[in-house]
């Protein structure tokens, strides 16, 4: 080991069934370095913070940790937390029930018999001297998520941690929040000890890291100082384009001229409880738009305010220049807005009911339950999105569960299709799909914009948003920092606009 390593891991890789998720990765992190840990979906972020923690056991590769000669074998999380190795997870996993000193403590304890006055002091000690405006005996939920984080952080600190991963820690906190954050983590860095901080902002990143490691596709793109790596080269490292060599990227869809045509919808100053800054905007009819940025920049929770999926707090909203209210999935739809969601398994299909049953259920739940469709009407409406969408299943009756991932999402699309929606927004609709099947959804977007439909796409490919959109809105740190069309439709100003400041 280098001679101020606290942390190496060497030719890391570890397969699933299908799946290689990491490849010969390196690691390094060094005492007193806040490092971060980047890399769009399915990088291999989170399978190698697993390996680290024992959660997942390596198929090859070696890890050494200071204050050991040898290669370490963790096996259990309980092994990583033996060797100086804490995580603290973006989902807080205290007890909110029980005090701040007893879920610092909690597993910990040796004795039967607690000796309560030593715990709550120690306890004290410990918030008072990385200043955490805590009580030993206060009862942990009636304080905020950022000062439960805390408590986690000194939880894992106490256990005197020599690396400390933080995984997405910030996700649920706000400006002033995080900065309390911040203060901890600069703290804990003046006392040597190795943080790996998982996060998906950027400002975030280059505020309070030194190095950066960027992971894609299960692999290692590279270690960099922080000074050393502009943010528009960070971007490009981790959707895999070099801005030199990457050649603009010419739409195919034809300039879409929205002049005097009246807005679909419209959102003003638009807020919700997933944590975005309030937002602006439209749609025409006819048109195709999407919203672009990295993952975790707020793309998904603008779409789910304007669809009402979570709770709206602030904004208004206009279809076709008259006020309406939705604050609820139900009056969306009433209004014509059709929403697919990112997540397919766990907000689309319902595995146990059948095709035919998954594609009625949106346009059933707008009747009402107690007016069901006959059996004669819901299987011709499923015959007719079966020719139409060109579902490939053996009948309108097998359970859905049983299709591949492109037909299920094509069932999804139907059963919005059919309730023949002016505004039609889909959230990833050809991730994990094949090739030919992500052609055809783009195909059929296209078609129902020439048709009239409103269409708002989101593809984590910048590729396929240049190709399908004609006007993108950016995102960066969930809030919207630019707007692109016509000539600027191009993967060097996507990336350059993500960027932001700091070129």
């Amino acid at each position: 080991m280098k001679e101020n390593s606290v942390l190496e891991m060497r030719n890391i890789s570890k397969s699933f069934p299908g799946v290689r998720a990491l490849q010969n990765v390196d690691f390094t992190l060094c005492e007193g370095e806040i490092h971060a840990l980047m890399g769009e979906n399915g990088a291999g972020k989170s399978t190698l913070i697993k390996v680290l923690t024992g959660v997942y056991s390596k198929d090859s590769g070696e890890v050494y940790v200071k204050g050991h000669d040898n290669a370490v074998s963790i096996r259990s999380p309980q092994d990583a937390q033996n060797i100086g190795i804490s995580t603290v997870y973006q989902e807080i996993t205290l007890c909110p029930n029980l005090t701040v000193a007893e879920n610092m403590y909690i597993g910990r304890t040796k004795n039967i018999y607690q000796n309560w006055k030593k715990m709550n002091a120690d306890a004290d000690k410990i918030l008072n001297s990385l200043g955490i405006p805590a009580s030993a005996t206060q009862q942990l939920g009636n304080y905020s998520i950022a000062i439960q984080q805390m408590v986690a952080i000194a939880r894992a600190v106490d256990m005197d941690c020599k690396v400390l991963i933080l995984d997405e820690p910030t996700s649920s906190l706000d400006e002033n929040e995080v900065e309390k954050l911040f203060g901890l983590m600069r703290d804990l860095k003046k006392r040597g000890v190795g943080i790996i901080f998982v996060t998906h902002f950027l400002d975030q990143v280059y505020e309070v890291c030194d190095k950066i490691t960027v992971l894609r596709d299960g692999q290692l793109v590279g270690e960099y100082e922080i000074e050393t790596l502009p943010r528009i080269k960070l971007v490009a490292k981790m959707l895999g384009k070099d801005m030199d060599d990457t050649a603009d990227i010419q739409s195919e869809v034809e300039i879409y001229d929205d002049k005097g045509a009246e807005p679909v919808f419209e959102a003003e100053g638009l807020v919700s409880v997933a944590g975005i800054k309030p937002f602006d905007f439209y749609i025409r009819k006819g048109e195709v738009n999407g919203f672009t940025g990295l993952l975790g920049s707020g793309r998904s929770e603008c779409v789910r305010a304007i669809f009402g999926a979570d709770r709206v707090i602030g904004g208004k909203v206009k279809m076709h220049g008259k006020a309406v209210k939705i604050n609820k999935t139900i009056q969306a739809m009433k209004n014509g807005i059709a929403y697919l969601p990112e997540d397919r398994k766990g907000d689309g299909i319902v595995g146990d009911l059948s095709v035919r049953e998954n594609l009625v259920l949106a346009l059933q739940v707008m009747k009402g339950f107690f007016k069901p469709f006959s059996k004669a009407q819901a299987y011709k409406f499923a015959d007719e999105y079966i020719k139409l969408l060109d579902i490939k299943t053996a009948s309108a009756d097998t359970p859905i569960k049983s299709l591949s991932g492109g037909n299920q999402q094509k069932v999804i699309v139907a059963r919005w299709l059919l309730t023949n929606p002016e505004y039609l927004i889909l959230d990833e609709p050809t991730r994990g799909i094949d090739v030919g099947t992500k052609v055809d959804i783009q195909k059929l977007v296209l078609k129902l914009a020439s048709e009239g439909k409103s269409v708002t796409f989101i593809s984590s490919e910048t590729d396929e948003m240049l190709r399908t959109c004609s006007r993108l809105i950016v995102m960066r740190d969930r809030k919207v920092v630019g707007e692109l069309t016509g000539e600027d439709l191009n993967q060097n100003k996507v990336m350059s606009t993500i960027a932001g400041g700091g070129q």
